[in-house]
């Protein structure tokens, strides 16, 4: 999979004279799929590359970035892949998505579960008190599991839904919404996460929600 930013178009979704509502976003193979408010802003796919691969023109980077498609959108005025973990150090808190599609390797497919799907990067759920250690051990303290929902199976498709607490480094506590679903084959996870400050997601909670109602995969099982 490549990491094409643009499989994001506008929504047809008007209502009378009224602009488009949402943009539309999908994966290049259109089997992963989520809106968002079309006046959010799309995160500048080589800045996504940079933040996960390192040095995008090396080989290793190069051969990673085949496995993965990513996507991402900041509500912020002044949109920041930084805001993935963390909102802004000042100004008002405001939604933060990512969404990423991964072919998985041999390994994670034989190891493939609802927990490989909770605990997948970016901003993994500890399934074990050493596992939460070792977060900690990476900056990520006070986590607090605020729901945790196995979702019903649909033509095969397992999925999770989780939402929980975490401090980033010495940052104030973000809240994190995340939905993965792993497809009938077991050969592709896809994930959505979404980030914004506890005060932010409760506020926001409609907006939020609709996003994640939104995010679906259509064809489970690759040919």
């Amino acid at each position: 999979m490549g990491t094409v930013a643009g499989a994001a178009m506008a929504a047809s979704v008007l209502s009378g004279c009224a602009g488009p509502q949402y943009t539309y976003v999908h994966d290049e193979a259109g089997d992963t799929y989520f809106k968002v408010p079309v006046s959010w802003r799309q995160i500048d796919q080589k800045t996504i590359d940079e933040r996960l691969f390192g040095d995008t023109e090396s080989a290793t980077a190069q051969l990673a970035k085949q496995a993965f498609w990513t996507a991402a959108f900041d509500a912020h005025d002044q949109p920041s892949i930084l805001h993935l973990v963390q909102g802004p150090v000042r100004g008002e808190d405001k939604p933060f998505v990512f969404a990423k599609v991964e072919k998985l390797s041999e390994d994670k497919q034989n190891a493939a579960s609802l927990n490989l799907l909770r605990a997948s990067p970016p901003m993994p759920v500890p399934l074990t008190e050493d596992q939460q250690k070792e977060l900690e051990g990476e900056g990520l303290s006070g986590f607090e599991l605020l729901d945790d929902e196995v979702l019903p199976i649909v033509d095969g498709v397992k999925g999770v839904h989780t939402v929980y607490n975490y401090r980033v480094a010495e940052g104030p506590v973000q809240t994190f919404d995340k939905t993965a679903y792993l497809s009938a084959d077991g050969t592709t996870a896809s994930t959505l996460l979404i980030r914004c400050s506890p005060a932010c997601y409760r506020q926001r909670a409609a907006e939020i929600a609709a996003i994640v109602k939104s995010f679906k995969v259509k064809r489970i099982i690759n040919p």
